[in-house]
């Protein structure tokens, strides 16, 4: 699986916590190794995102995310409330 992160979630990426950004490198080894696992609460967020998805970095961290084929592109992370 490959793996982009979009230019808008790196500026937002650089403004997070050294703990946050680890946490989410973290996640995302998990992602690619084990797409729905539970600590990571997959879910849709079609509604507010059109085709994308979520993930849990921590408990308020979130990672909004769209999958083309073998290919993922994280988008947005914040917390709960910013997006």
């Amino acid at each position: 699986m490959e793996v982009k992160l979009h230019r808008k979630f790196l500026k937002n990426f650089k403004k997070l916590t050294k703990k946050i950004r680890v946490r989410f490198v973290e996640r995302k080894n998990l992602f690619i190794n084990e797409p729905f696992h539970p600590l990571l609460n997959n879910h849709s967020v079609d509604r507010v995102f059109p085709g994308c998805r979520s993930i849990n970095v921590t408990g308020d961290y979130r990672a909004i995310f769209r999958q083309e084929n073998d290919r993922v592109v994280f988008l947005l992370i914040g917390t709960h409330g910013e997006l």
